[in-house]
């Protein structure tokens, strides 16, 4: 089960790590979406590939197309350069969507007030990122995730660094959230 949490400001601690508010205030899974837009469901690994549950939501969502990663020093190759490209703040023109399969790892998405919500992710979490929300990622300590990466037509893999205000994604996904530049 995800769990999702704010974030501090302190800039000056390494944010890879689980670095949080200290007490850590948590956030739901409804506030994470009113907050973010971000979708979580809850997919079993054990019969993901049986239960009908993953392709019911393929179908709905209209992905097409699927490919696993495997971040980790074994199997990433310029493992340093991708990870920190992952963790420079950034948004993509297409929804994001990650189904973790083994290992761990963190999300962060800044909801409308422009905060860090640290979202961690573990197997069985499906995620969804909407288009056009500023993002990052990282690895925890294990410094291992393999995940599915699902995606409406072609793949898509450009992220643009921050700031891209001007992106037609990011207007929409600022008018979306009713949140004013």
């Amino acid at each position: 089960m995800v769990r999702a949490w704010y974030m501090d400001d302190d800039t000056s601690t390494d944010q890879r790590l689980e670095h949080h508010q200290n007490p850590p205030h948590f956030v739901n899974l409804d506030e994470l979406f009113q907050l973010t837009g971000v979708e979580y469901f809850p997919i079993s690994i054990d019969s993901y590939k049986s239960d009908g549950k993953l392709e019911e939501l393929k179908k709905k969502r209209g992905y097409t197309y699927e490919d696993e990663i495997c971040c980790s020093r074994d199997t990433l190759p310029n493992y340093e350069e991708k990870l920190k490209s992952f963790f420079k703040e950034h948004l993509h023109t297409d929804e994001e969507i990650r189904f973790i399969l083994e290992g761990s790892g963190y999300f962060d998405v800044r909801d409308k007030y422009d905060k860090w919500i640290r979202i961690e992710v573990i197997p069985g979490d499906l995620l969804i990122v909407p288009a056009g929300i500023y993002h990052r990622f990282t690895l925890d300590e294990k410094d291992y995730i393999k995940a599915k990466r699902l995606f409406v037509g072609e793949p898509v893999w450009t992220p643009h660094n921050r700031p891209s205000d001007d992106l037609p994604c990011r207007k929409e996904y600022l008018e979306r959230m009713q949140i004013t530049a």
